[in-house]
């Protein structure tokens, strides 16, 4: 078996007509599809919700799940705010600086231009808590060549020491970061 796609990535979020408004007016995402049950098809309990559904472009779709009987949405506080997010491609830095002036400009607060010397990317938080990033690409195929051929070594060496491994700290020394070096 090969997986053909993801088929959607659901959420929970706090408001599911607010949600859907937001992704439309600040990601540009079509609003697609909306189920909603007084019983859960997979486990029969009968716990109502609605389920929304977003285009988030080229077959991909974000859900989202507003579940109105279940305690109110939390995180998990040992992970940092940082790490669980979704990630959306586009297709400039100057979509990225239009986003995040839009978004301030509603009073919105948006974190980057990031540079992460492969892409650069801006984040900022949904209506429900949930961190989103967008990120445009700006690798040369020498950067990826050169991470795909060290992407084994570096695993099996985090694996044995939990410590970051430096087959990549080319990617911030200035020479491979600058923009139009050709490497």
């Amino acid at each position: 078996m090969k997986i053909e796609r993801i088929h959607h990535v659901a959420y929970r979020c706090k408001d599911a007509k607010q949600t859907v408004e937001w992704y439309q007016k600040y990601l540009n995402m079509d609003f697609i599809l909306a189920i909603a049950e007084d019983q859960v098809p997979s486990t029969k309990a009968p716990d109502p919700y609605m389920h929304v559904f977003l285009d988030a472009g080229q077959g991909n779709v974000l859900a989202f799940f507003e579940i109105p009987n279940s305690p109110p949405m939390g995180r998990d506080t040992n992970t940092p705010d940082w790490v669980q997010h979704i990630a959306f491609k586009v297709d400039s830095e100057q979509t990225l600086q239009e986003v995040k002036q839009r978004m301030q400009a509603d009073g919105l607060e948006v974190t980057g231009i990031t540079d992460h010397t492969i892409f650069k990317s801006i984040y900022f938080f949904d209506p429900s808590g949930h961190r989103v990033e967008l990120a445009a690409d700006c690798a040369s195929d020498r950067q990826m060549q050169r991470l795909d051929q060290v992407k084994w070594e570096m695993l099996e060496e985090w694996s044995r020491t939990r410590r970051a491994p430096r087959h990549a700290a080319w990617m911030h020394e200035q020479e491979f970061a600058a923009p139009g070096q050709g490497h």
